[in-house]
């Protein structure tokens, strides 16, 4: 019997994600002055405040204020009206320095000895459903809201739009797990309050704002959704057939929202972080970490794992879960679940034997540190839209440009999402 699921995603102005961008900004001016940082940054936001929060070891001294405004503009909270404004919002800064008595566990004399930043468990995960080996209800949730804050920024078909959005998509599948059609829709954007009512009079009140909300579902679908599908592959486009149940704004007018309708906090959206629901999670966070903490970059090297693994044809979904101790570089162990979907004949367990005994798969925290190239400022772009499935590519930043201190860098974003260990995979498993 067909089967739905859903997955959701939320904008680079949803609080929550204010907040992971803050923090993981935080972290790449970090690495960009002093690459052996190590950073453990939480962000709160809510009504014009900001609260920076946190263990620091670094040889590099940062104006965290000029930092956290410049992120909050580029998002784009740059007016009063929003109770949430780059230029007035006030920061307060408690980042202390980081214990000693963790520090003692990670730091070795051998540095490929390098212990794990935190005991735990992450979990990779990939499947062949889409071109990026991405879930895809998350591929489209993501899609939807990026399309929206471009257009947001664009201000001509729709030029009423603030930041803080969440979309949700929902798949019809077939018994056998393709998907067949989208059912549902739900896009919650925040906007001006651009119809204003004649009188305070409860019907003219509820007359606007009917037609605010009749012109953003209008907007939605006529305008956004086709954008959409002008992006897809022909092979996905059929999804979008006229039947697709769409809620637009389903609680009504939204013009508070952001950090003033909602607290924001840095790691509370870890979900829409990785896969938007399938596979597993571990729990921990990625945003405002240094990849000493495995949380964030155990979890990149297992979805690098399995991206390649089903690239590679060993199977056509799978899900890698890795786990450590505090302080040792070993993991504790590397447990596989193709979900019956192999394509070789082996037990999952020994699939998993085979990944731990590949060089070009190591888990040892040193290893996954040097294999991505992790200590130089790649964070900031993870922190909204996902960081699984992003486009891999060299960009050059500069930091504190036109100062005295004005760095410029050039790094690899989204190094794990590469399909470099293809054929290595191949060879591992009698495939090539």
């Amino acid at each position: 019997m067909p089967y739905f699921f859903t997955s959701e995603s939320v904008s680079e102005g949803h609080p929550d994600k204010v907040a992971d961008q803050i923090s993981d900004a935080l972290i790449d001016n970090f690495l960009a002055y002093d690459p052996s940082s190590k950073v453990a940054c939480e962000t709160l936001v809510t009504t014009g405040q900001v609260v920076l929060a946190g263990e620091v070891k670094s040889e590099a001294y940062l104006d965290v204020q000029s930092i956290a405004r410049g992120v909050i503009a580029k998002i784009g909270y740059t007016k009063s009206e929003y109770m949430f404004d780059s230029n007035s919002c006030g920061i307060l800064s408690a980042i202390h320095e980081q214990s000693a008595d963790i520090n003692q566990g990670v730091e070795r004399k051998n540095p490929e000895e390098q212990g794990a930043g935190d005991q735990g468990m992450m979990f990779g995960y990939a499947t062949n459903e889409t071109e990026n080996y991405m879930p895809l209800p998350l591929m489209l949730a993501h899609m939807l809201l990026q399309e929206l804050a471009d257009m947001r920024r664009e201000n001509s078909e729709i030029n009423y739009l603030r930041p803080d959005a969440k979309s949700q998509v929902t798949i019809q599948y077939s018994d056998d797990h393709k998907p067949l059609r989208i059912d549902t829709i739900v896009i919650s954007t925040q906007h001006d309050d651009f119809v204003k009512p004649s009188s305070n009079n409860e019907s003219d009140v509820l007359k606007a704002d009917n037609e605010m909300l009749a012109k953003i579902s209008s907007d939605i679908i006529h305008l956004l959704i086709p954008r959409i599908k002008s992006k897809l592959d022909a092979s996905l486009q059929f999804l979008f057939d006229e039947n697709i149940t769409y809620h637009i704004n389903p609680t009504g007018k939204f013009v508070i929202g952001g950090p003033h309708g909602d607290t924001g906090l840095t790691g509370r959206k870890i979900i829409v972080d990785t896969y938007g629901g399938r596979g597993a999670h571990g729990g921990g966070a990625f945003s405002g970490k240094d990849p000493s903490k495995v949380d964030r970059s155990a979890a990149y090297a297992t979805r690098h794992i399995a991206k390649n693994l089903v690239a590679a044809g060993i199977c056509e979904q799978i899900l890698v879960q890795v786990s450590y101790a505090i302080g040792v570089a070993e993991p504790v162990g590397i447990y596989v679940d193709t979900y019956g979907t192999a394509k070789v004949n082996k037990t999952d367990g020994e699939i998993a034997e085979i990944v731990k005994n590949m060089p070009e798969f190591s888990l040892k925290p040193y290893h996954i540190e040097q294999r991505f190239n992790l200590r130089t400022p790649i964070y900031l772009e993870t922190a909204a839209y996902g960081h699984m499935g992003r486009k891999c590519e060299t960009v050059t930043k500069t930091y504190n440009k036109g100062k005295k201190h004005e760095k410029t860098v050039t790094v690899k974003l989204f190094p794990w999402e590469e399909t470099n260990a293809v054929d290595a995979s191949k060879k591992a498993f009698g495939l090539a």
